[in-house]
Parts: C-alpha cells; sequence; structure tokens
C-alpha cells in the first residue's frame, strides 16, 4: 500500500508507539487522524485529532463517521496490567481483554467498509511477542494478544476479497511509558519499530517481526514441543 496520500487513522496516537506511527505517517506524506480517548492529549503537529475510545462503541461508530475518508486503519491502543489468569483479578482480566482484543475488533469492524468503500488499503494491529509466549505473570495480556492475533489471522482472510490487507506488528518491550520499569537496554527504540511497521504495510507484509527476540521467538514455533 502506498502511504503517500493515504489516510490513516491511528487509535492510541498521543503517546508511544502510536504517536511515533503518527508522526512517521505525516512525514511520508499521508493524511492521520490521530485518535486518543482525550484528543485534547494529541500534541502532534500536522495531524486531526479524534476522539476514540476502543471499548465505547457509540464513540467508534462516531469516528468512523467524522473519519469516512480512511484508507489505513492502526490498531495500536492498548494497555498492559501484571495480570495472572488464575489468581489476578477477574475484573483486570476483562478490562484487558476488553482493551486489547475487543477493541480492535469493534474498531475493525466500523472502518472496514469505510476503507472498502475508499477503493481499499490496509489494517494493522499492534500485537507482541507474547502472542505465542505466555508467562504466567503476564497471563491476562498475553491472552488477549494470542486473541488479537488469531483476530489478524481471520480478518485478514475475510477481508482480502474486499481489498483490505491486514498485517500484524510483532514486537517485544519498546521504550515507552508501558515498559518503563524494564532495563533500557531490554527495550527497542519505539520509532525504529514504527518505521519497521509502516515500511511493512507499504510492502504487504502479513507479519513484521520488529526485533530480534520476537523473530527467535517466532521462529522456535515451528520447532519440535519435545525439542531440547
Amino acid at each position: 500500500m502506498e502511504l503517500k496520500d493515504a489516510v490513516a487513522v491511528v487509535t492510541g496516537a498521543n503517546r508511544g508507539l502510536g504517536r511515533h506511527l503518527a508522526a512517521q505517517l505525516v512525514e511520508r506524506g499521508a493524511k492521520v487522524y490521530a485518535a486518543a480517548r482525550r484528543p485534547e492529549a494529541v500534541d502532534l503537529p500536522g495531524v486531526t485529532p479524534l476522539r476514540l475510545d476502543v471499548t465505547d462503541e457509540e464513540s467508534i461508530r462516531a469516528a468512523a463517521r467524522t473519519a469516512s475518508d480512511a484508507t489505513l486503519l492502526v490498531n495500536n491502543a492498548g494497555i498492559s496490567t501484571p495480570t495472572p489468569l488464575i489468581a489476578g483479578g477477574p475484573d483486570a482480566v476483562r478490562r484487558e481483554m476488553e482493551t486489547n482484543f475487543y477493541g480492535p475488533l469493534a474498531v475493525t469492524r466500523a472502518f472496514a467498509p469505510v476503507i472498502e468503500g475508499n477503493g481499499g488499503g490496509a489494517v494493522l494491529n499492534v500485537l507482541s511477542v507474547l502472542s505465542w509466549l505466555h508467562p504466567a505473570p503476564l497471563g491476562s495480556y498475553a491472552a488477549t494478544k494470542a486473541a488479537a492475533w488469531a483476530l489478524t489471522d481471520a480478518a485478514r482472510e475475510e477481508l482480502a476479497p474486499r481489498g483490505i490487507i491486514v498485517s500484524a506488528l510483532h514486537v517485544g518491550y519498546m521504550d515507552t511509558d508501558m515498559a518503563a520499569g524494564v532495563p533500557a537496554d531490554q527495550k527497542a527504540d519505539p520509532a525504529e519499530v514504527a518505521a519497521q511497521a509502516l515500511d511493512g504495510v507499504e510492502t504487504g507484509l502479513p507479519e513484521i517481526l520488529a526485533d530480534e527476540v520476537t523473530r527467535h521467538v517466532r521462529q522456535s514455533l515451528a520447532a519440535s514441543p519435545n525439542a531440547a
């Protein structure tokens, strides 16, 4: 997909990776709706702030009406809590699933007909290495990203006949607020991750693996579960 003159909606664009994605899309010549629950928090030059709460169906429908010229949707908004699935509070598990799975599902359902009506385009889902690696202390988050991976693969097949390419970005820790407690040498530069993601969208990659840890874990899925 050519990003020059594309019309992009980026959820969670007020900070972190979303902010880098929105900024780099502008640099590549796209019109950008920078979506956030509080659009007043968006301070990027060259973008159109857009109110969008991925857990609020009316907010999503209103955003799709406003961004009726969209050709690219970036499902970036998400949350992470250190919640194990068995010992953790069920409310936290539900909140993560509502935001990280049902959120992008609802936004994609709203924007798919918009993108199709504008001649086709693409959807990029921001996932995680934890789509495939499921540590117990982060069991809730990992479960949401595994579900979002399945969502991405199924949506790719369903939307292809409608002229919409669906890509997944998988990445480990990034230097953002979400990973503030992680040592710096274990975190990727979100600006570099954003550049890889947008390159992948332009070339139509189904999966974009943004760091070495992610590439190693993805490759290991093909190994025998009984391998040493």
